[in-house]
C-alpha cells in the first residue's frame, strides 16, 4: 500500500469533498464567501503538508517525525506574528516550549527505536511544519474576515486539493496502477478509507471550529495535547514498563499547560478590568459633561436676567461702584 499512498490521499480528499457537499446541502447558506484565490492557496498548502510529511518517512523513522510534529506550536506562533500581526508574550512562548519539550521526551521514553536524523528528511519535515503553520493562520484570518462556515472551508480546500493530486498522479503515471490495485482489494482500500475519512472529517471540522472561535494557536495546542492524552491512555490499554522519564516529561507538559491557562486567564482579567475602567470613566465623563452644561446654562441665565452693569465690574476685577439701581428681572 505504501507505493500508492498518494492515490489513497486522493480518495481521502474525494470523501472529504463528498461529505462537504452533503453537509452544505443541509444548510440554508450555500453561497461561497472566501475568494477562490485563498482556497487555491489553502489547497496547495494542505497537499504540500501531506506530501512533504509522507515523503520525509523515506528518510526519517517514526520517532523522529513525531519529535518534529511536537514542535508545531512554535511555527504556528511565528506564523501568527507574520501573517496576522499578533503579539505574544514571553509566557506564551515558554508554555509552547514546555509542551514541545515534554512531548519530545515522552516520545523518546515511549519509543524503543532511537531517532535518526537525515538532512533531506529534516528539510522535508521542516517545510511540512511551516506549511502547516501557514494553513492555520490563513484559515483563521479568512474565516474571521469573511464569516465563512467550517463546511465551506473543508469543501473548497479539499475539493481543489483533490484536483491538484489528480493532476499530479496523471502526469506521473501513478493513477492507473493504483486504481487497478485498489479495484482488486476494494474492501481493504475503499472501505477502510471511508471509515478513516469519516473520523478525519469530524476531526477537521472540530479543529476548524477551534480555529474560528479561539485562533490557530489554541487549535494546535489542543491537537498537540491530544498526543499526550494518547500516550497516557496507552498505559491503560497496553502493558508497558514505567520509567522515571515518563514522570519528568509529563511534569514538563503539565507545566506548559499551566502556563498556557494562566496566560489566557490573565488576558481575560485584563480585558475585564479595562472594560470596567472604561465604563467608569464613561459614566464620570458623562456626569461631568452634564454638570458642566448645567453650570453654563445657569451662568447664561444670570447674565440674561441681571443688568450688564452688575457683571462688568466683576469681569474687570473692579468691585467698587457697582450700579445696583437698575431693575432686575426676578429669577
Amino acid at each position: 500500500m505504501k507505493p500508492f499512498g498518494w492515490y489513497l490521499t486522493l480518495v481521502q480528499f474525494a470523501w472529504y469533498s463528498v461529505f462537504g457537499v452533503f453537509q452544505t446541502s443541509l444548510q440554508w447558506e450555500k453561497t461561497r464567501k472566501i475568494p477562490l484565490k485563498t482556497y487555491s492557496i489553502l489547497a496547495f498548502l494542505t497537499v504540500a503538508t501531506m506530501g512533504l510529511s509522507n515523503s520525509s518517512l523515506s528518510y526519517l523513522n517514526y520517532p523522529t517525525q513525531v519529535i518534529f510534529k511536537c514542535c508545531k506550536l512554535i511555527p504556528v506562533m511565528v506564523g501568527g506574528i507574520i501573517i496576522q500581526g499578533k503579539i505574544y508574550r514571553l509566557i506564551d512562548f515558554l508554555a509552547c516550549l514546555c509542551m514541545s519539550i515534554g512531548l519530545i521526551l515522552f516520545t523518546l521514553a515511549d519509543s524503543t527505536v532511537q531517532p535518526e536524523f537525515n538532512h533531506t528528511g529534516v528539510v522535508l519535515i521542516s517545510l511540512a511544519l511551516c506549511a502547516d503553520a501557514v494553513i492555520g493562520n490563513v484559515q483563521e484570518k479568512a474565516m474571521k474576515a469573511h464569516k465563512s462556515s467550517n463546511t465551506e472551508v473543508v469543501l473548497y480546500s479539499y475539493g481543489i486539493g483533490f484536483v491538484y493530486i489528480l493532476i499530479g498522479l496523471v502526469f506521473s503515471g501513478g493513477l492507473g496502477p493504483a486504481f487497478q490495485f485498489c479495484a482488486q482489494n476494494p474492501v481493504q482500500t475503499y472501505g477502510l478509507s471511508f471509515i478513516f475519512s469519516i473520523t478525519g472529517y469530524l476531526g477537521i471540522t472540530f479543529v476548524l471550529t477551534l480555529v474560528k472561535a479561539f485562533g490557530a494557536l489554541v487549535a494546535v495546542t489542543v491537537t498537540t495535547g491530544r498526543k499526550a492524552v494518547t500516550m497516557v491512555l496507552s498505559f491503560i490499554f497496553f502493558a508497558k514498563p514505567f520509567t522515571i522519564n515518563y514522570l519528568w516529561s509529563g511534569f514538563i507538559v503539565l507545566l506548559g499547560i499551566f502556563l498556557n491557562v494562566y496566560s489566557k486567564n490573565e488576558n481575560t482579567n485584563q480585558r475585564v478590568g479595562c472594560a470596567a475602567r472604561s465604563k467608569v470613566f464613561h459614566v464620570l465623563f458623562t456626569q461631568a459633561e452634564k454638570n458642566s452644561a448645567h453650570g453654563k446654562c445657569l451662568m447664561q441665565h444670570h447674565q440674561n436676567v441681571i443688568s450688564p452693569a452688575f457683571w462688568t465690574p466683576l469681569k474687570s476685577g473692579h468691585i467698587s461702584k457697582v450700579d445696583t439701581s437698575q431693575k432686575r428681572t426676578p429669577l
